[in-house]
């Protein structure tokens, strides 16, 4: 599955905070005063005053030089360095596998760019997406998630964390690690498609069927096949990058 509106689906947008007030004295005499003498130093602040709006327009056109799947928005910085830097990237530290595991779940019935937004808000709600924090977190601490703004308030989504961060760690004990137990789906390194346009690229695959039942099975949840499938490709299980995209396996 292609992030976007669910392929990677979705890239973050990027804000500005352009808040700035000064204030001046009383009375015109001491306005008019002000007003000459911090007239040297206001130049160079109004220049600062949209310093990420240039850096955004610059990115944007460095952007525009590279060919990428048709499902990556340009105008969306952070979604296209999400492309660019992770996407189909082969990863194999745990704690980065958990993450994106969270992240997929919470995807679920909701576009990529939703969720990227979120990222930080889910890395700060849930350990910096450490398995074993997130094993132990109480009942007390879910509960208040479900106010946190920052985050997909789905109380489903929400405790199922917990759930899948204590099977995430029984896997780990049986297998080693569960960058050992995943990559045994794809024999051990990165099935690369190559398709020509995103009508090419699968919803699920039978790899991703079997990883989604096997989950199931141990009692993890948010994890169908077309979800595990969109997990596949964001940890570079999978290759899906289209063979126009400059990230396409050559």
């Amino acid at each position: 599955m292609i992030p976007s509106s669910t392929g990677p689906t979705a890239a973050v947008s990027a804000s500005c905070d352009l808040d700035a007030k000064h204030s001046h004295g009383r009375g015109s005499k001491a306005v008019a005063f002000l007003a000459h003498c911090l007239a040297p130093t206001l130049a160079p602040i109004k220049m600062k005053r949209f310093p990420n709006r240039r850096k955004l327009e610059l990115e944007g056109n460095r952007m525009a030089d590279k060919t990428r799947c048709g499902w990556v928005p340009v105008d969306k910085p952070d979604y296209v360095k999400y492309h660019d830097t992770e996407w189909g990237k082969p990863v194999h530290d745990d704690q980065k596998l958990f993450e994106m595991l969270i992240l997929e779940g919470a995807q679920a019935g909701l576009s990529w760019y939703t969720i990227l937004q979120r990222r930080e808000g889910y890395r700060q709600a849930f350990k910096s997406f450490d398995p074993q924090l997130v094993a132990r977190m109480a009942d007390g601490q879910l509960e208040s998630l479900l106010k946190n703004e920052a985050i997909i308030r789905n109380r489903l989504k929400v405790f199922s964390t917990r759930t899948n961060a204590q099977v995430f760690l029984a896997i780990q004990k049986e297998f080693g690690s569960f960058d050992t137990y995943l990559w045994r789906f794809v024999g051990g390194k990165p099935k690369v498609n190559r398709p020509k346009s995103l009508k090419d690229v699968r919803p699920t695959t039978p790899e991703s069927d079997a990883l989604s039942k096997d989950l199931k099975k141990r009692g993890m949840s948010f994890v169908g096949s077309s979800i595990m499938y969109a997990y596949m490709q964001a940890v570079g299980l999978v290759n899906d990058h289209t063979v126009d995209c400059f990230r396409a396996a050559r």
